[in-house]
């Protein structure tokens, strides 16, 4: 059953930690809105854990920009039939099988594009941490994700300062202030709204802001 609590980091490592049991592979999983804070607390996760625990971001199954624009999808960068969903489970069922170590993908936002065997999990690591936007997506290549993770976590932040962190990060990343503040309230806003819609198939609602 879903329950919703603050945003309490010293506790959420703590039921980290849980999962986090020498000899088992377990697999955590945050999802919410761009802008919702989901890197910024698995990364904080991962640095208390240390070696018990690997982040693994959905964020490196990014399609690269050549294929994003030869489907013309590249001004919805970021939209749901942007990533590479199959591929996203295909390492999530390695990973949890926890056999061997297996690479990982990262996006690199200054390049603005993802780089394979970027991130190495090795088979002795309990604790697999993945963070993105359609974890708990029950449609078309993401539905087998929910069923990967031992346990999930939707964090959520009131819209206004979701929306000023993500044009800030926006503009961060070499965006105009314009430009910024059209794609935080265009297209996120949009995927904002279809993840929303899948805040109750979480173990947890983390109430943020």
């Amino acid at each position: 059953m879903t329950r919703t609590v603050p945003y309490d980091l010293a506790a959420l490592i703590n039921r980290a930690a849980g999962l986090a049991v020498a000899g088992e592979r377990r697999i955590l999983g945050i999802a919410g809105a761009p802008g919702a804070g989901k890197s910024t607390l698995a990364a904080a996760l991962v640095a208390a854990l240390g070696e018990r625990a690997a982040l693994v971001p959905m964020d490196g199954f990014h399609l690269a920009e050549a294929e994003l624009r030869r489907l013309d999808r590249h001004e919805r960068k970021g939209a749901v039939d942007t990533f590479d969903a199959a591929g996203y489970v295909a390492l999530l069922r390695r990973l949890y099988l926890g056999e061997e170590t297996v690479y990982a993908p990262v996006f690199r936002r200054e390049i603005e594009e993802p780089v394979a065997g970027a991130i190495p999990v090795r088979p002795e690591t309990p604790l697999v941490v993945t963070e993105g936007n359609y974890l708990l997506l029950d449609a078309g290549g993401w539905a087998p994700v929910r069923g990967l993770l031992d346990e999930a976590w939707f964090i959520e932040l009131p819209a206004e300062e979701r929306l000023r962190r993500l044009t800030d990060r926006h503009i961060a990343f070499g965006r105009p202030a314009e430009v910024a503040a059209a794609r935080a309230r265009g297209t996120d806003q949009r995927n904002a709204e279809v993840i929303a819609t899948t805040r109750e198939r979480a173990d947890l609602i983390i109430a943020s802001g």
